[in-house]
């Protein structure tokens, strides 16, 4: 996908946070430091959400760089707020290889002499005001784009959409997680769209394509694509969190194992004889690696690798229609294909 929008993010985010610690070391030490953390948080990334606002616009025409960039960075700031507020959910203290921000003001905290529940409740109140603070600049990026107002309300709407909806998903997966009874592929689907496909690919691609004056059928087609190739993506990002390379992934192969997140792999292995022996050990806190090994050759045993997999493809395969079926411009269509193929390879 093309790289061209991503400098002009970066060098947004990079401004953008300047101009924030510079604000917030009027308000103390501390503050500072939270937004130098949270741009640490906003960093390295593979700025999908970027590129596909970016793709869109200029698929349909769009040629105002820099308005293009601003809806592009909202988008990055959401997903960086998503990230936040899901490792707080979670419980993580690791995000792309590194301490996260709960982690690190858990430990700033305990060096200046408190004790774990002091530091547990810094961390993680840093990690929610950090959460917060890219959401709000992700509407403020929308709410005073240079564009007509029309334009500007439904890319508002479009904006909503991503929080109203992932905020569903988010929650499903919670409740998924807690429960004795594993969801149907069917609800883990459902809650993949929610919680990932709709803000991580839907929302940008309709953006774009709205930013750039697309109509209504192509707009479709794009969140219908968008969705689709968003749960491939999400499907293959599951499977890659037990059977993937950590040092790929920058996350370990045991802890969606540890959580008892429930993923396409949970609910193949459900319907087999196998699931018994899976879940007695799938949630388990101390899990080990010798223990998460055992459970990923009973995965792979009772077939439900192979079935992740297969489903993956069911979903590529469709987002692939979606293009085919409008009228969309052919170097779009040919990006997003790609894209699409390389949804369910990652996992190969």
């Amino acid at each position: 996908m093309t790289d061209l929008l991503s400098p002009s993010v970066d060098e947004e985010l990079r401004a953008f946070f300047a101009d924030a610690r510079e604000r917030a070391g009027e308000y103390g030490q501390h503050y500072a430091a939270l937004w130098e953390s949270l741009e640490q948080q906003s960093s390295g990334g593979k700025r999908i959400r970027p590129k596909l606002v970016y793709a869109a616009y200029q698929g349909f025409g769009g040629d105002d760089r820099p308005v293009a960039t601003r809806v592009a960075l909202a988008f990055e700031l959401l997903h960086t707020a998503f990230l936040i507020h899901d490792d707080v959910i979670d419980r993580d203290t690791v995000r792309r290889g590194a301490p996260n921000i709960a982690a690190r003001f858990a430990g700033r905290a305990r060096a200046q002499g408190a004790d774990d529940r002091v530091s547990e409740v810094w961390g993680e109140t840093a990690a929610v005001l950090a959460g917060d603070l890219a959401l709000s600049r992700a509407h403020r990026e929308i709410a005073t784009l240079p564009v007509d107002p029309g334009r500007r309300a439904a890319l508002l709407d479009i904006l909503d959409r991503a929080v109203f909806v992932s905020a569903a998903g988010e929650l499903a997966d919670v409740v998924h997680a807690g429960s004795h009874h594993p969801p149907e592929v069917a609800r883990v689907v459902a809650t993949l769209e929610q919680k990932t496909a709709v803000y991580s690919f839907e929302c940008p691609l309709t953006a774009g394509a709205v930013l750039a004056g697309a109509d209504d059928a192509a707009i479709g087609a794009l969140a219908r694509y968008g969705r689709l190739v968003g749960v491939a993506f999400q499907i293959t990002d599951d499977i890659l969190g037990v059977f993937g390379d950590p040092a790929v992934t920058g996350k370990s192969t045991a802890s969606d194992l540890r959580e008892g997140k429930q993923t396409a792999l949970t609910a193949h292995a459900a319907t087999t004889d196998a699931w018994p022996a899976i879940a007695s050990r799938l949630g388990d806190p101390d899990l080990d690696d010798a223990g998460a090994d055992v459970l990923r050759e009973a995965l792979r045993g009772c077939g439900a690798l192979e079935a992740a997999r297969r489903l993956a493809d069911e979903y590529v395969t469709l987002a692939r229609y979606e293009l085919d079926a409008e009228d969309l411009p052919a170097p779009l269509r040919a990006e997003l294909g790609e894209l699409a193929q390389r949804a369910a390879e990652r996992a190969r």
